[in-house]
């Protein structure tokens, strides 16, 4: 039987519920969850006070009810288990996470998979800004697993990502790929600008029927059908992530750069007659 929690104090103060996770909160009764120590800005209070606790932990399934814009740091350091969000949720979901799966309804905050380690999160709605990135000063963003958005990003996403897919169902701000240092990054909408600054490896698709303007520090290398491409878009159909038939026969250009930093990553351009 799923955990639930729902949340019945939405107010200006944002609540903070980092720990609060399957694996943490397996095997405890529902009295002792609801003592458990979460933050209400500055200020320890206890989960019971702004969440409704009803159901079974055993099964490492747990439910988040409510208006959960103000709520951050949902499934961060996450091991196993899974966590379904029923509406829009604030930052830092799945933060640092290592196993598992997240599932949101609705929209995410900023730094949604913030230096993620591995599992899997999808937002059916759109997400903030820095993505899979890494936080400030740290040598890396993230570093395994899958994220998958159905709407719009913000700036930044996979700031220094070391590893992983990240997957935009529609645009993006400025700046993706910024830093990366390897992992996949596919965007199936249009972007700002300034993608993949700062390069060393990895992969940046723009798998939609706009083409980017790039930095001058990437060069064109071929046209190709790549088939490792192809072979993740089916395997992201079969998540159900929407992808279209023409995808798959769809030949790409490939750009190598960022020439300031070795030339080892590549951005990858779909040439469709349909582009504009």
């Amino acid at each position: 039987m799923t955990l639930v929690l729902s949340y019945r104090s939405p107010g200006p103060v944002p609540i903070e519920i980092e720990g609060v996770t399957p694996q943490a909160l397996r095997g405890e009764t529902l009295d002792e969850i609801r003592r458990r120590q979460i933050f209400q800005g500055n200020r320890k209070v206890a989960l019971g006070d702004f969440f409704a606790v009803s159901g079974d932990s055993a099964d490492e399934s747990l439910r988040l009810e409510g208006e959960l814009s103000g709520v951050h740091w949902v499934g961060a350091k996450m091991q196993r288990g899974q966590i379904y969000i029923d509406g829009d949720v604030g930052r830092h979901v799945g933060s640092e996470m290592t196993g598992g799966r997240i599932e949101v309804a609705g929209n995410a905050g900023d730094w949604l998979g913030g230096e993620m380690h591995g599992g899997r999160i999808r937002v059916r709605g759109r997400a903030g800004h820095l993505t899979g990135a890494a936080y400030r000063g740290s040598a890396r963003g993230m570093t395994g697993g899958t994220i998958l958005v159905a709407g719009d990003e913000g700036n930044e996403i996979g700031h220094t990502m070391r590893r992983g897919l990240l997957v935009v169902g529609g645009n993006v701000g400025d700046l993706a790929a910024f830093n990366m240092l390897a992992g996949t990054i596919l965007i199936c909408g249009e972007g700002g600008i300034r993608h993949a600054a700062g390069m060393k490896r990895g992969t940046l698709a723009f798998l939609g029927q706009w083409a980017p303007e790039l930095l001058p520090t990437f060069r064109f290398a071929c046209r190709y059908q790549p088939t490792v491409l192809t072979v993740l878009l089916r395997e992201l159909r079969l998540l159900g992530f929407p992808i279209g038939d023409d995808l798959l026969s769809t030949q790409f250009d490939l750009y190598n750069g960022d020439l300031i930093e070795g030339g080892r990553g590549e951005i990858l351009i779909r040439t469709d007659d349909s582009f504009v």
